[in-house]
């Protein structure tokens, strides 16, 4: 029996007010989110939520999280970053903002653990973007560094590489020493100082974070500073693949696979690169795997974690360095006993490390990182065959407060190597010329265990709106055990401890910022750089237990400032360095030396640093960039072994340095980036009897960018280095010292004119 109309027409009623109230209800619900930095994954703060449709505004708290009351299209906009347009639809989203190269100093910086805007940091740090990551040739960072200030890298091939900040690293004959470096949180320096860092595929990075001077407070040991590399972190929200294939000269060949997948709260980035090259130099063949990943996973509004994992294999041979006569006449010979003996180094190193972040509240973070590594490496070399086995274990963990004006971090690093050598004779004369080296008896066996932990404290007090002033303390402990296990009646046990005394470092800082466009900043540390293990040990193998570390106190003030509506940026800074017992490497034979304190050194220098947007519209764009350093470095006091060095120039580090470039760009996809170095004389022996000639070099970069649709895009690139051929030392070796007569080896011959090209794809699916 059919109902009444009346009924059914209720019924429909009643269905349609349901409808409606359930709908209404649905759209009004409370949508949640939290925006982070792309790159170090840092909650942003203060970054304006607008609805496209009807305008409405909310602001992001300090943790980065925000409510919204209607699901729509949502534009972010925070200055220091790119504006974004994203659809907020339901459950909890998280929002990652990209850097906006043209105003470093709004952004956020993490290098200091404290996160703060970069105009408020009252210690002087440089940021490299991916921008200037891509102005060269991705095979080298030695370039990418040498833009930075007071940062001077030197590359005698792709596998020999010295770095020094401000002075500090200089006088080491060998690698990187006496400045820290990290990858995300987990330490590249050995438990015996030794930093590598170039080992690393350059696209695998997608920031750098320098502290320059005696960063103490933050991360210990380190008289010149901190390299902070930040990983590229997986994209939220989005699947592409990238692959990027480049040739040029010299045999070089490299090829790059990038592959991320993004859910809403997980990701997960994986890259891959293999590079080769000939070398310009005899003896100097280059191969190197690396494969990277990186996962983030959010768990919830509280709690996220980081997992990477870092794996590099290499096979580099060393041409070493050359005497005067085969620089000038014949640069592309490499020296004769490591021609002879086809000296290379074979090595496998991986790191693996996750992290944890967790809010307590709005006002408390913990932070904590556990981590591992490893190294083997098989270093033929034309007085003995080295082989090396290195594991380290270690966790670094810290706890981020505010409390009204208050912002402050406590925390602490525990870090354990083991490190095995054991050495070989070489018996490559006793066989046909061409055999290369043959391994022979064993002479040593060492095995050491060094360890070290920090603890470390610092504030940031707002005294007010403009006014912030930071203190911050650091302790360390260093010891070293060397356990000798070769002995016999010719060859003495030469096991020892050395444990350096309790080391306290203190770091006074206050910023200011007088207008919107004008900060000045000051502050004083202290600092300390341990000897290495091979510093210690005296000719005989055994430990020297008066040697000390280096200690130093730095002072700097500087100014970040902008003008022409942030068009025109100006950083400068000028600072002093003093550093009490200085290390020595003393040479007891060739390529061999020991570590002695001879006296102090005095640093005195002045960065400055322009970027200016001469042209920025929507159809074409031209900016600036210079860097300037002056170094007035000497020997303040330096006796060694009887002779007097005291007021001699620092050796090893240039009078000046200067970089600058321009990068046009335009709608239409061409871009044009070129860069004019040059590099003052740098003293060559304490004596100071012998300098290298100053040198410039031009290198330029052309390519072309198309989006063949809205997921396909293409980057075709051609880049020239050193385009007027110049004929320069890309490093040197201080004073050599030739033995049986032969003539000293100073010199690494730097490339000639050389090329590059190479295609980026891209496909978002």
């Amino acid at each position: 029996m059919a109902q009444p109309n009346s009924f059914i027409l209720k019924k429909a009623l009643f269905f349609s007010f349901f409808l409606m109230t359930f709908s209404h209800s649905y759209c009004q619900q409370t949508l949640k989110g939290k925006i982070i930095d792309s790159e170090n994954g840092t909650p942003i703060a203060s970054v304006t939520i607008k609805n496209s449709q009807n305008n409405k505004i909310v602001i992001s708290n300090t943790l980065g999280e925000f409510e919204v009351q209607e699901s729509g299209i949502y534009q972010f906009i925070k200055i220091g970053y790119q504006e974004k347009n994203e659809p907020l639809n339901s459950g909890f989203t998280i929002i990652q903002l990209e850097l906006n190269p043209s105003n470093l100093k709004e952004i956020i910086v993490t290098a200091n653990h404290i996160p703060q805007k970069l105009k408020k940091s009252n210690t002087t740090i440089d940021i490299i973007t991916p921008k200037d990551m891509e102005r060269g040739n991705t095979t080298n960072v030695m370039d990418v560094l040498n833009r930075v200030p007071s940062v001077f890298m030197q590359s005698g091939s792709l596998n020999t590489n010295k770095i020094s900040i401000r002075g500090i690293g200089s006088r080491n004959l060998y690698g990187t020493s006496k400045i820290r470096a990290y990858f995300q949180d987990i330490p590249l320096t050995s438990g015996s100082g030794e930093t590598t860092i170039e080992d690393f595929e350059l696209g695998s990075i997608s920031r750098m974070e320098i502290i320059k001077g005696a960063g103490s407070s933050i991360y210990g040991a380190g008289l010149g500073g901190t390299i902070h590399l930040i990983p590229k972190n997986a994209s939220l929200n989005q699947t592409d693949v990238q692959s990027d294939i480049s040739f040029g000269s010299f045999g070089l060949m490299k090829g790059v696979l990038n592959i991320n997948y993004g859910a809403t709260k997980n990701s997960f980035r994986a890259i891959y690169s293999n590079t080769h090259s000939d070398g310009y130099r005899d003896n100097n063949e280059y191969n190197r795997q690396t494969f990277t990943i990186n996962s983030n996973h959010f768990l919830n509004n509280k709690d996220d974690i980081t997992l990477l994992a870092s794996y590099v294999d290499l096979k580099g041979f060393i041409p070493s360095s050359i005497n005067e006569n085969d620089y000038l006449n014949n640069p592309k010979s490499a020296a004769f006993t490591w021609a002879q003996s086809k000296g290379y180094e074979d090595s496998k190193r991986g790191i693996i490390g996750g992290s944890w972040n967790h809010h307590y509240n709005s006002n408390v973070k913990q932070a904590t990182s556990v981590f591992a590594s490893f190294k083997e490496a098989y270093e033929p070399r034309p007085f003995d065959i080295l082989t090396e086995n290195t594991s380290a274990i270690g966790i670094r963990s810290r706890i981020l407060g505010t409390f009204k004006k208050l912002n402050w971090t406590l925390g602490g690093e525990l870090f354990k190597d083991s490190y095995k050598s054991r050495n070989f004779e070489n018996l490559y004369q006793d066989y046909p010329s061409g055999t290369g080296s043959v391994e022979g008896d064993k002479f040593s066996d060492f095995k050491e265990n060094r360890s070290y932990y920090n603890l470390f404290f610092e504030t940031n007090y707002n005294l007010s709106e403009k006014m912030t002033l930071s203190v911050g303390f650091n302790f360390n402990k260093t010891s070293y055990d060397l356990l000798d296990r070769f002995v016999s009646d010719e060859n003495p046990d030469q096991t020892g401890t050395y444990k350096f005394k309790g080391m306290l470092s203190p770091k006074f800082g206050v910023s200011h910022i007088f207008t919107d466009n004008i900060s000045v900043y000051s502050n004083i540390s202290h600092g300390f750089s341990p000897p290495t293990t091979a510093e210690t040990l005296l000719p005989d193998g055994l430990i020297n237990a008066n040697i000390k570390p280096e200690t130093g106190w730095n002072l700097e003030i500087g100014t970040r400032s902008s003008f022409i509506n942030n068009r025109l940026q100006i950083n400068l800074a000028l600072y002093k360095l003093d550093v009490r017992n200085l290390l020595v490497a003393r040479r007891t034979g060739d390529d061999q030396f020991i570590g002695v304190n001879a006296g102090k050194t005095q640093h005195n220098g002045l960065e400055l640093v322009i970027k200016h947007q001469w042209l920025q519209q929507e159809t074409v764009s031209l900016n600036q960039y210079v860097s300037y350093t002056l170094n007035d470095f000497k020997f303040k006091e330096f006796v060694d072994d009887g002779n007097n060095f005291s007021g001699n120039k620092l050796t090893g580090v240039p009078s000046n340095l200067l970089n600058t470039g321009m990068d046009f760009d335009t709608q239409l996809g061409i871009y044009t980036t070129i860069n004019y170095q040059y590099v003052g004389q740098i003293p060559m022996t304490d004596t100071n009897s012998l300098f290298t000639k100053d040198y410039s070099l031009t290198n330029i970069k052309l390519g072309y960018k198309h989006f063949i649709n809205k997921c396909f895009k293409v980057n075709a690139y051609f880049g020239l280095d050193n385009i007027f051929n110049t004929h320069y030392a890309s490093q040197i070796l201080i004073n050599a010292t030739g033995f049986g007569g032969a003539a000293p080896r100073y010199y690494y011959p730097g490339n000639p004119t050389n090329y590059y090209t190479g295609i980026n794809i891209s496909y978002m699916f």
